[in-house]
């Protein structure tokens, strides 16, 4: 199997690579983290000017037409600068939603907006002591004339607290946690109805506890069948979870580059503690971890295209299984052999731990993939 880059492919590596490289430094990070929302609109109109943030859509509806690996080659790259901006959130989550699941009205009145960077969403569905299984939905959504009415509450909502629209889950009809009756709708921010409560999460990204309160949203704002939307919400967060490997690999690339380059200057007993043969069998051990999640977030991305959901879901479990323990493993080694400047807010060491952390515990920890992938072919 060939696992090099087209050429179209690594010129998009070296763009985004390079924009990132001038504009994403860790003070620039810093920077931006103090702007509304906890990211800067500048970068993210960079985004949308390289065309990175129409990159997933078709070219009829005004994309680029790219897919899974053009999707990792980017992550990848936002993991490795540690950015902030909601590329996760609005393009490759909200984004997913309306390729795989929207018409053709909503993706017109909706992708235009994010591929120009003036339109940003967020996914709802996470709710009080739901944990990972997306099935656990209380928030209800009425039937009323044509329309809809919306009650309930989302919580950790990434990049809830400066969206223009939610994505948001919301049963139709059956129990609290049936397959069936589950409905997706956009939902517009500002609708009347919707409060939100933003903080910021332990990596320095931003969220938001949302609560849904009588909103009214038209017929027009159902994706796919209102009573079988998890299919689709299942496809979508299989796209998230691959997106976040990625990103995971870029993160572990740079902390263990970040590492050596710290043991190779930092002296103790008048040499270089890079020179103790012990952290360099550190070192190496970090390199293993990193090029086993390369692989596996490679193997994840050529999931994407498999047809069989159930295989699909099962490769990507596993993928999400190796991720999880070589960022843990990478992230502690890379604090260890910092020392304790790596426990600091002033040491960028640390928020790539932080990072990863969150990464791993974002749609299913390393514990719940590995029961998936125990449950074989029959998991859900």
């Amino acid at each position: 199997m060939d696992f090099d880059l087209t050429e179209e492919q690594r010129l998009l590596k070296e763009s985004v690579d390079g924009l990132l490289a001038d504009s994403y430094d860790f003070e620039n990070r810093k920077k931006y983290a103090k702007e509304k929302g906890g990211w800067s609109k500048a970068v993210w109109s960079k985004l949308a000017e390289q065309g990175l943030l129409g990159l997933p859509f078709s070219e009829e509806d005004g994309g680029f037409g790219g897919g899974a690996v053009e999707t990792m080659i980017v992550m990848e790259a936002l993991g490795r600068a540690l950015v902030l901006e909601p590329y996760l959130a609005t393009v490759v989550i909200g984004g997913g939603f309306l390729r795989h699941g929207g018409s053709a009205a909503q993706k017109a009145a909706h992708v235009p907006g994010i591929v120009d960077g003036s339109k940003t969403l967020a996914f709802a569905q996470l709710e009080k002591n739901s944990r990972y299984d997306l099935a656990d939905v209380a928030t209800t959504a009425k039937k009323k004339g044509d329309g809809w009415i919306i009650d309930g509450e989302k919580f950790v909502v990434l990049n809830g607290e400066t969206a223009d629209t939610f994505i948001v889950t919301a049963r139709t009809k059956g129990g609290q946690r049936d397959r069936n009756g589950i409905g997706v709708f956009l939902v517009p921010a500002n609708a009347k109805g919707v409060s939100k409560k933003g903080y910021p999460t332990q990596d320095g990204l931003h969220a938001a506890d949302v609560t849904f309160t009588g909103v009214e949203v038209g017929a027009d704002a159902v994706l796919g069948d209102p009573g079988n939307g998890l299919p689709l919400v299942e496809q979508v967060v299989d796209d998230a979870r691959i997106a976040l490997c990625a990103e995971a690999v870029g993160a572990m690339d740079e902390s263990l580059k970040t590492t050596v380059e710290y043991i190779k200057t930092r002296k103790q007993f008048g040499v270089p503690i890079g020179s103790f043969q012990v952290l360099q069998h550190r070192a190496a051990d970090m390199f293993v971890a990193l090029e086993q999640a390369r692989s596996m977030a490679m193997f994840a991305t050529m999931a994407a295209d498999f047809d069989d959901a159930k295989e699909r879901a099962n490769a990507i479990a596993a993928a999400k299984v190796q991720i999880g323990k070589s960022g843990k493993f990478v992230g502690q080694q890379s604090i260890q052999l910092h020392g304790g400047i790596g426990m600091t807010m002033e040491a960028k060491i640390g928020h790539y731990f932080k990072r990863l952390t969150m990464i791993e515990n974002t749609f299913g920890d390393t514990d719940y993939h590995l029961a998936r992938v125990s449950d074989g072919p029959g998991l859900v």
